[in-house]
């Protein structure tokens, strides 16, 4: 009886798993694909250079905006196309430009309307 092989993710994939910028992650991790269990692994005990990356980025837009407070659009329709560093987050956050101040208020409103949809609908599940 055959051991089936383990199931396997390419880099790309285990890197948005983590919520890293692959191009920022060590050679070795971009080159060869990952199993679940290493992914586990990483996630549980992260090694420094994804502890580093995670703290200081840069980061991919899906975590720029999450720690902007925005949507993924919102970005992308005021410019921010590049990852950011946590630094560059920050700078923005303490700026507070009126494009951010908008797409936060926007992403507000979404979150609230989503949040009141879904609570209609488990009133009349």
């Amino acid at each position: 009886m055959r051991t089936p092989k383990p199931q396997t993710m390419k880099p790309q994939t285990a890197a948005k798993k983590l919520g890293v910028l692959l191009s920022a992650t060590p050679a070795e991790f971009q080159e060869g694909d990952l199993s679940r269990t290493e992914l586990n692994d990483l996630q549980e005990n992260p090694p420094e250079w994804l502890a580093e990356l995670r703290r200081n980025g840069p980061h991919p837009r899906p975590e720029v905006a999450r720690r902007l407070g925005v949507s993924t659009s919102g970005l992308a329709r005021n410019g921010v196309t590049e990852p950011l560093t946590t630094a560059q987050i920050k700078a923005l956050l303490e700026e507070m430009p009126p494009w951010l101040e908008a797409e936060r208020a926007t992403h507000a409103q979404v979150r609230a309307e989503e949040a009141r949809l879904k609570a209609k609908r488990r009133e009349q599940a």
